[in-house]
């Protein structure tokens, strides 16, 4: 089963686990972000990112600026380890990762929550590429990715145990809008995927595409 067919399949059998009322609440805020046009203020194909350093699950830093000399990277941002969709999209790159590894390239994940919930979901998903915590969504807001939860969004996440402020150690309630990017050496993006239904992630497969094209043109040249 493909990562698209593994989310559509639980995202279809969402109604039986929760009162049609959450649910309800789920799908508007999901509609509500996607008109706000968060998508088309994102970071796209062709931006620069800027160098960034955020701390691993285990007390280490990873700055892009250290990875990029060595290929391209893949930068996967998700909600976080209470996240089933998230869990399921990391654990399909988990199983790319020896090929992302193959074809010269690296793999990381960010996340807002803090570097011991960042470590909770690495062992839980049995994660070997680095986890990343985004404190405060620096990260997330410099590509346009941050965002702000409804009050009524906020109650139903509450309602399931997902304290996001205790999670992400901030006083706030912002999550990143799932995001996949593939940035080139020199820093610019050459993939980019931003969704702001959770329930939906690109196919790994997109991405190992564009990884494999670098490796082609790499050895042609």
């Amino acid at each position: 089963m493909s990562l698209r067919e593994e989310l559509a399949a639980f995202a279809a059998a969402m109604p039986t686990r929760m009162p049609a009322e959450r649910l309800a609440i789920m799908q508007r805020a999901t509609q509500s972000l996607t008109d706000s046009g968060i998508v088309e203020r994102a970071a796209k194909v062709g931006d620069h990112v800027a160098n960034f350093s955020l701390p691993d699950a285990t007390g280490g830093i990873v700055s892009l600026a250290d990875l990029l000399p060595k290929g391209p990277v893949v930068v996967t941002f998700y909600r976080g380890g209470w996240c089933p969709f998230c869990n399921m999209e990391l654990r399909a790159y988990q199983r790319l990762l020896p090929e992302i590894i193959d074809l010269d390239a690296s793999l990381i994940a960010i996340s807002p929550q803090t570097p011991d919930n960042s470590l909770s979901s690495a062992e839980k998903n049995a994660l070997t590429f680095p986890v990343l915590s985004d404190l405060g969504g620096e990260i997330a807001t410099r590509l346009g990715l941050r965002f702000e939860l409804p009050a009524d969004l906020r109650d139903v996440y509450v309602a399931f145990g997902n304290d996001l402020p205790r999670v992400n150690g901030e006083k706030d309630w912002h999550l990143p809008v799932p995001a996949t990017y593939v940035i080139a050496p020199n820093g610019h993006i050459v993939f980019a995927e931003v969704d702001p239904d959770y329930r939906r992630r690109p196919d790994p497969e997109a991405v190992m595409a564009v990884l494999r094209d670098f490796t082609r043109i790499r050895s042609a040249a």
